[in-house]
């Protein structure tokens, strides 16, 4: 599908911001890399399976943060299977998750490689935040809708910080950005964002 002039531009904003970040972070990603290896072995990098733009699948990269059989836990635990549904896809005190892990995940240091996603294009910088094949189900027959647009790193949801809204309240939250998104809203999004990766987080995003 052929890409608009404004669509160009956009991806070359992302794409040079995305180099900047990742410039400045890579000291961080390589202490935390070092850190995991040291403390729980390899790999230091999860690519998690979700939906992107299109229903296209592919991987959301992130530092590891849980024992290296966290999925089949899940897959064959009914315990973790049904809390993992009921909170929004996300297990609060995740007993899969190593000490490192957590301290990651309150940083927001686990979602630098994010920007590798951004750099490759299954991501925006800000966008829907992605989700699993399990979650579509939240935004019954507007799934397509929100697959319109490639998910993002920052977004409308998850720039609330520890005020974002669970289920249902999500879905419309995300579906409003997908039919209002600008540059002026993306722009108010990653400033929005800012205070809210300073301060850091306690539950799963």
């Amino acid at each position: 599908m052929a890409v608009s002039p404004p669509g160009r531009l956009r991806r070359a904003v992302e794409m040079a911001v995305a180099a900047a970040l990742l410039t400045l972070t890579t000291p961080l990603l390589a202490v935390a890399a070092l850190a995991i290896l040291v403390t729980s072995g390899r790999p230091v990098f999860y690519g998690h399976p979700r939906v992107g733009m299109g229903g296209r699948r592919f991987r959301c990269w992130k530092l590891r943060t849980m024992a290296v059989d966290a999925d089949a836990a899940l897959r064959t635990d009914d315990t973790l299977q049904e809390a993992w549904r009921t909170n929004g896809y996300k297990i609060p005190g995740d007993p899969r998750r190593t000490k490192l892990g957590r301290l990651l995940r309150r940083t927001y240091l686990d979602e630098i490689p994010q920007l590798f996603n951004v750099m490759h294009g299954t991501m925006a910088l800000v966008g829907p935040r992605p989700v699993v094949a399990e979650e579509l189900e939240e935004f019954g027959p507007c799934a397509d809708e929100l697959l319109s647009v490639r998910p993002g790193i920052f977004g409308a949801w998850n720039s609330r910080g520890l005020e974002r809204p669970a289920y249902p309240e999500r879905a419309d939250v995300e579906l409003e950005y997908v039919r209002t998104r600008s540059v002026r809203r993306d722009l108010g999004i990653l400033l929005a964002s800012i205070p809210v990766v300073l301060r850091g987080h306690h539950e799963d995003a």
